[in-house]
């Protein structure tokens, strides 16, 4: 039988060595790897083959649905939520379907999860967990305000999404914009605007987002786009498929 990668995602170290300590005597288990926050997590699993990973619902820089939406729902290995009681959360993990484990918790408790992780690794078991994760992405909302955690060289920077004025897509990357300041995020834009709030920000091409509170005009252009003028002087170009947003948006 293949081994099961197990990462393991929490901020305290005890809960993380005590998780690590469980699964290093279970056959056919092999720890991963261990991430304290969100953006090492996103990290991790991007770079490396993750079966399953053991997700804490509350990190010090974003939630563990954050990694979810940053990942992205169809490229997410299995995830088992790990988290103190939180009513709210506990409810949207029934309700979807989807595996928690709650502190604290015992080697019994891990096991059946383990269990139930290798069950839904099929095609179809899978697919069912993808769809399972988007309901859930989609149903439930953090609580407290919006914000982005971006890593420097050797410190992380907070954004709020209040201070961002557009989002621009480069490779597997974006950029958002704020001022007179660029912070590069490693995200994709479909996963970025999963996290927005639809009231204050619109997709205008497939390449840009704005900030609405931001925008100063709103320009026609021939072939029925449009050039959106924002504060700091940013003038970007919508692209054809988002004109009925834009529309939308002045009214039209």
């Amino acid at each position: 039988m293949k081994s099961l990668r197990v990462l393991v995602v929490d901020d305290e170290p005890a809960i993380r060595g005590g998780i690590r300590k469980l699964l290093t005597t279970m056959d056919d288990v092999v720890v991963a790897g261990e991430c304290q926050n969100a953006a090492e997590a996103v990290t991790a699993i991007r770079r490396n083959s993750i079966d399953l990973v053991l997700l804490d619902i509350h990190l010090p820089d974003a939630s563990g649905l954050d990694v979810v939406r940053s990942v992205g729902t169809e490229r997410m290995p299995l995830v088992v939520f790990v988290t103190a009681y939180d009513e709210h959360a506990i409810e949207a993990f029934e309700l979807n379907a989807l595996d928690y484990l709650l502190k604290p918790f015992d080697e019994e408790r891990l096991e059946r999860a383990l269990d139930r992780a290798r069950e839904r690794l099929t095609t179809d078991g899978q697919q069912q967990v993808v769809q399972q994760l988007q309901k859930l992405l989609a149903n439930y909302t953090q609580a407290g305000p919006e914000r982005f955690v971006i890593r420097k060289t050797n410190h992380y920077e907070f954004v709020s999404a209040d201070a961002i004025d557009w989002i621009e897509s480069a490779d597997n990357y974006v950029e958002l914009h704020c001022g007179g300041k660029t912070h590069l995020l490693n995200e994709t834009m479909g996963g970025i605007e999963q996290r927005l709030d639809p009231q204050k920000f619109l997709r205008i091409h497939r390449r840009h987002i704005v900030n609405t509170s931001r925008i100063l005009a709103v320009h026609p252009l021939a072939g029925g786009t449009y050039e959106i003028e924002l504060q700091h002087g940013a003038r970007l170009t919508s692209g054809r498929n988002f004109t009925q947003a834009v529309r939308l948006l002045i009214g039209r």
